[in-house]
């Protein structure tokens, strides 16, 4: 990533001392999927991809030209959007906050963010399908809450990489959620004004697809199962053959 994107607003010498900056997490798994959009599609067709990895963590990355431009985990896997237990994105006084008035010790709160917040933290369970089950089967609008709110900080940082890639090719759902949850998939695109080619079976779910093409038919929508064990042993290779 360069430079614009990866630094954070503070003193540079944070950056320069300590390597506090967005590095990003997921890589092989964006990288594997990017590679199978890539080759499914042609190089020319897929120059300006938006990758999603949605699983208990789940992480959002931008690629033009087959190279990352932005994502949206940082420092640690605590940043971007809300997750199965970790908060996401949020206000960071809020952490001086809960130490300083709450008086909740550092390691309480590290705790916290990473293991009781997100979806866990807004409905008492991090696992999407009991989410959906308590929607669909008992109309729990708690759930819905939460699922609303999952949906919404996705389909934000999509809208920034549009700005930030200026066109979309294709834009690629993968994890365990991603690939298996048509509900998130509908409702994020939902957001961005996308309809899929997809028709309500009597289960009133969308079948997932490897493909569902937007009106224009461009760009498109893909479901790409992740291999993130292929994509380490490929790359061990090619520093063995030294490629």
């Amino acid at each position: 990533m360069e430079e614009k994107a990866y630094l954070y607003g503070l003193p540079t010498s944070f950056y320069e001392k300590y390597g506090i900056r967005r590095y990003g997490f997921h890589g092989t798994s964006h990288k594997y999927v990017a590679g199978e959009t890539i080759k499914y599609l042609g190089a020319k067709k897929a120059r300006h991809l938006i990758t999603c990895h949605l699983g208990n963590g789940a992480s959002i990355t931008a690629i033009k030209d087959g190279k990352v431009i932005d994502t949206s985990m940082g420092f640690t896997p605590l940043e971007g959007v809300v997750m199965g237990t970790r908060c996401g994105d949020l206000d960071p006084a809020i952490i001086l906050f809960l130490i300083e008035k709450c008086g909740i010790k550092p390691a309480t709160i590290d705790g916290i963010l990473n293991y009781e917040s997100g979806l866990k933290g807004l409905y008492g369970k991090s696992d999407v399908r009991e989410l959906r089950d308590a929607w669909f089967n008992k109309h729990d609008k708690k759930a819905k809450l939460a699922l609303d709110i999952y949906c919404y900080k996705i389909a934000k940082y999509l809208g920034s990489y549009l700005v930030a890639l200026g066109q979309l090719d294709a834009l690629v759902f993968t994890g365990g959620v991603g690939e298996n949850a048509w509900y998130v998939r509908k409702w994020i695109c939902d957001y961005l004004k996308i309809e899929l080619n997809a028709k309500k079976n009597k289960k009133t779910e969308y079948p997932l697809s490897k493909i569902a093409k937007i009106n224009s038919g461009k760009p498109i929508v893909l479901v790409i199962p992740t291999n993130e064990e292929l994509q380490i042993a490929k790359e061990s290779w090619e520093l063995i053959v030294g490629k």
